[in-house]
């Protein structure tokens, strides 16, 4: 038997409407790593990681040369899908959308 998938829509506490919005991806090239995303989640959703000259993600602690910081998304489902993260980011670098 085949599962399928249907978005979830919920309400909110006055009876409105509401669609969650999960974290999909962080795009590495427009990231600036400036942490205000993971700031603002209380779900530990994402990580801070280090990217060298090649372009591997590393962690902060490693001996590599850091070339630059960047956000990552470590633990995709504890999203629960408030889209915090999206509204504080100046980048525009996330993509959220249905489960």
């Amino acid at each position: 038997m085949e599962a399928v998938q249907t978005a979830l829509e919920a309400m909110t506490r006055d009876g409105r409407s509401w669609q969650p919005s999960y974290l999909l991806a962080i795009n590495p090239d427009t990231c600036i790593g400036c942490g205000r995303c993971f700031k603002v989640c209380g779900q530990s959703v994402m990580a801070l990681l280090g990217m060298t000259e090649d372009g591997d993600l590393v962690g902060l602690d490693d001996d590599d040369e850091i070339e630059r910081k960047i956000m990552t998304v470590s633990d995709p489902g504890a999203c629960i899908g408030c889209a915090a993260c999206q509204r504080v980011c100046p980048k525009n670098c996330q993509t959220h959308g249905p489960s």
